[in-house]
């Protein structure tokens, strides 16, 4: 016998023990190379935080802590009216669109207008969307004419703030569009609307 095919033998004697005692125990994981790779040093958010170390003891068994007073997300935008009527009525009379009358804006605004507004609302804000047409959904206004709020007044009389506030909270069947549409989108969604309330 040679000695390649000794070592060559040797070798697969090794490898035929190595797999055999790794398949022993299905439970066992095996030889961890680096332990810390498998446990996350930071604690974990959703689980009871040991107080045993002394630094620690003021989180009082508590991962995720209630952040500071007055503090806000970055990227947040508070938004300060409640669902109420009178919330609506204080958006009305304080907000006031932040965004310049521009052909980029309103350009946008369309867009936005007819990806989550047209379905329902119609291409023109007259209420005849494909949703209204197919589903048979009725008492959607429109924006234009005399068609009524269910708040009370026109709808082309309605104001920016009182388009926004709907937008942030929905009424009636339509629902919040809060989480799909930023600040500076809504916005420009009411600049579009505040464009169709002026079709004859």
């Amino acid at each position: 016998m040679n000695k390649s095919k000794v070592v060559l033998a040797s070798f697969c004697i090794l490898a035929g023990a190595v797999i055999f005692s790794a398949c022993k125990d299905k439970r066992s994981t095996g030889l961890e190379y680096a332990r810390n790779m498998y446990d996350p040093l930071a604690p974990n958010p959703d689980q009871p935080l040991s107080t045993t170390n002394e630094d620690l003891k003021s989180f009082k068994g508590q991962t995720a802590q209630t952040p500071p007073a007055h503090t806000v997300p970055v990227g947040f935008d508070k938004y300060e009216y409640p669902n109420t009527k009178e919330g609506y009525e204080a958006a009305s009379a304080a907000l006031v669109n932040p965004l310049a009358l521009t052909e980029a804006n309103l350009k946008s605004g369309k867009h936005y207008f007819t990806v989550f507004c047209a379905p329902c609302h119609g291409e023109k804000g007259d209420g005849q969307g494909h949703l209204v047409k197919i589903e048979k959904i009725s008492g959607i206004p429109s924006y234009h004419g005399d068609a009524t709020s269910s708040r009370g007044g026109l709808m082309k009389d309605l104001t920016a703030g009182k388009i926004y506030h709907t937008i942030m909270y929905g009424l009636n069947n339509m629902g919040s569009h809060a989480s799909q549409l930023s600040p500076e989108e809504r916005w420009k969604v009411v600049m579009y609307v505040q464009q169709l309330q002026k079709i004859q």
